[in-house]
């Protein structure tokens, strides 16, 4: 078992660190590239939701990404503190963005890409996201444990 957690504020340029970090933690695992690939897609989608939705008119919001690697596979949590989202199931719903300029694929990649997605979020007091990945002794995906 092994663990990481990282806290930034909510600029873009830090959704690399979090794909790094998070990637570098799976690395440990015996994960695939493609799978660890397919990790730092869906991390790249949460952490850019949290700083592009979360904090839409700020810089300085603060992210937690939290990484757990056990025998089972990855955890990743990504954390803010920002606006919340107001229709947690319509957010969640294909090509829906309040951005005209997104394509409102985060949430669709994130769950096509990890085997559980779970969402929490509260209006005013932020949202967060946790993924699972799951290995096998192989790396490959084990689809019979969605």
């Amino acid at each position: 078992m092994n663990r990481m957690s990282l806290r930034f504020i909510s600029v873009a340029d830090n959704v690399g660190l979090a794909r790094v970090a998070v990637a570098a933690l799976a690395s440990q695992a015996s994960f695939s590239l493609q799978d660890i690939d397919e990790i730092k897609v869906a991390v790249s989608e949460a952490v850019s939701n949290a700083i592009v939705h979360g904090y839409p008119e700020k810089s300085d919001g603060e992210i937690q990404v939290t990484g757990v690697l056990d025998g089972v596979g990855l955890t990743v949590t990504i954390e803010d503190w920002g606006v919340g989202i107001e229709d947690l199931e319509q957010a969640r719903q294909p090509a829906y963005s309040k951005d005209p300029e997104r394509m409102g694929l985060g949430f669709v990649f994130m769950e096509s890409f990890m085997h559980g997605l779970h969402v929490e979020s509260s209006v005013g007091q932020g949202t967060r996201v946790e993924m699972q990945r799951l290995v096998t002794m192989a790396g490959e995906l084990s689809r019979d444990a969605q």
